[in-house]
């Protein structure tokens, strides 16, 4: 016995009636401007052209679309079992990786520190002994100025 599987032709009629967004309709549209037969080709065509195909399980009715999730759990199962363990894989490597640059960087870091302490307590000595010339100069050019203030208005008021 032979069995004939009808294959569907999505149109953008199609899309619209199932509100796909419009950018997504205009890009089906140029790309399949008579529409497309669901086949595995076409499926790899729209993808390369940039279309959202996972998108298309809005077009299956309920009863496709437990057909659909039966045929994908094991799947998704099988998935999930791959990606988790190659996580964990991954967490354990990442974790390695931070070990050795914390290792590699604490003492530069340390060092740095140092460096740091030494160069501002120069600073600092440098910026309170140029702060105590300054007072100097500044009170000396003050007692001059108060003084030549004075002489000043002596000399006014006795005019």
């Amino acid at each position: 016995m032979i069995t004939i599987i009808a294959v569907r032709t999505i149109t953008v009629a199609d899309l619209r009636a199932a509100r796909a967004c419009s950018d997504q309709v205009r890009l089906f549209e140029r790309t399949f401007p008579k529409g497309v037969r669901v086949t595995l080709r076409n499926l790899n065509r729209a993808v390369k052209a940039g279309l959202n195909v996972a998108w298309a399980v809005n077009l299956l009715t309920p009863e496709q679309q437990a057909e659909y999730e039966k045929a994908t759990d094991s799947a998704w199962d099988e998935y999930w079992k791959a990606t988790d363990s190659a996580w964990a894989e991954y967490k354990k490597a990442r974790a390695s990786a931070w070990a050795e640059y914390k290792k590699a960087t604490d003492s530069a870091w340390a060092e740095y520190e140092k460096a740091r302490a030494t160069a501002r307590a120069k600073h600092e000595k440098a910026k309170a002994t140029a702060l105590a010339e300054y007072d100097k100069a500044k009170a000396t050019a003050q007692a001059e100025y108060d003084k030549a203030k004075a002489t000043a208005l002596v000399r006014a008021l006795n005019g």
